[in-house]
């Protein structure tokens, strides 16, 4: 209980300094230190304005740890994040031999800023970082500092010199967050404050000792069996051409999420339970957590596109949908229509 509280009183400063520099915007905030704690990395996708980047940055300056932005572009190199060997020259012995000069993936919080305008080769860079968190260069392995995060921006309005990320590289991305326009009074203040002379500061908050036991803590939060068959449920009736899924998924979903899918929606719902001073998760926690989870691992098909339905759409109809447990879901001892294969009457 004292740990969670810790995690807790950590979590509210960590807000309240953000909130110093960053107007508003309080659910992708929380989202952005959802997947922070839960070890997990995270995509930012927004118009451009929105302070996107201002907000990974914020971040950083409020965490005591390294951090690095790459700025990608379409003549970005692969070595250009995870670095390079070069030939150097002992002057006492006269003896050349190879030096691995770390490139910016090297930090602890590496900002990816527009990872859409490089091209698939450099993209599939970070994959070995985001996933195994090191880099091989010359058959040598380099570990990255711990923790590590990936924290990406991407533009969705212009799709004139980019590149789509691939679906490997999407799934390993914990969330995707949607970042949407302030409101009125929001944006007013937005521009009172940068319009005038102050800059205000933000203090460092937690160290990456202090992090990673955080971290700890949030993976030994309870999940009780019929939370942890809830986020299972909802990830497979994802899935056309099983019989969970309901009419609308096939008719509308061309694939649906993984497995990677049920563990970062049960990882980031303890992160959300503990962040909002609880010791247990709830489905409410799960139903929270689904849309940025599952967002960006469900592919609409033709349909969905020609009636106006994304994948959100399809996530908040299957948390309407998918029952709590099976008791909710057969008080008559037979499965409901919902788990019915599809050439059952």
């Amino acid at each position: 209980m004292a740990a969670v509280e810790r995690l807790k009183a950590a979590y509210d400063t960590l807000r309240a300094e953000m909130s110093k520099v960053i107007v508003g915007q309080n659910r992708v905030v929380e989202e952005l230190l959802v997947s922070i704690f839960a070890r997990g990395h995270c995509l930012l996708i927004g118009v451009p304005g929105l302070a996107k980047t201002l907000m990974i940055h914020t971040l950083s300056d409020a965490l005591n740890l390294t951090y690095n932005r790459i700025q990608f572009t379409p003549d970005l190199m692969p070595s250009d994040i995870t670095g390079t060997e070069v030939i150097q020259e002992d002057k006492a012995t006269g003896v050349r031999h190879f030096k691995f000069l770390r490139g910016p993936v090297f930090a602890n919080i590496v900002l990816a800023d527009e990872i859409n305008r490089t091209p698939p080769k450099t993209q599939a860079a970070l994959l070995e970082a985001m996933q195994e968190r090191q880099v091989t260069v010359g058959g040598e392995r380099h570990r990255l500092p711990d923790p590590f995060f990936v924290l990406a921006t991407q533009n969705p309005i212009e799709q004139e010199g980019t590149y789509p990320l691939p679906e490997a590289q999407l799934d390993r991305f914990m969330f995707n967050v949607l970042v949407d326009y302030p409101d009125e009074e929001e944006e007013v203040d937005i521009v009172r404050k940068t319009t005038s002379i102050a800059r205000p500061g933000v203090s460092k908050v937690l160290s990456a000792n202090e992090i990673l036991a955080l971290q700890e803590i949030v993976r030994r939060v309870p999940a009780a069996d019929h939370a942890v068959k809830y986020a299972v449920r909802l990830t497979r009736a994802t899935r056309r051409d099983r019989e969970e899924a309901p009419t609308f998924v096939r008719d509308y979903v061309s694939w649906g999420a993984g497995p990677r899918a049920s563990q970062y929606l049960v990882l980031a719902a303890k992160a959300r339970a503990v962040l909002h001073g609880r010791f247990h998760v709830s489905i409410e926690d799960i139903r929270a957590v689904a849309q940025p989870v599952l967002r960006h691992r469900i592919i609409t098909n033709f349909n969905a596109e020609a009636e106006g339905l994304k994948p959100d759409d399809v996530v908040e109809r299957l948390i309407k949908t998918i029952p709590v447990d099976e008791r909710e879901a057969d008080q008559s001892g037979k499965l409901p229509k919902l788990f019915r294969s599809a050439d059952v009457g």
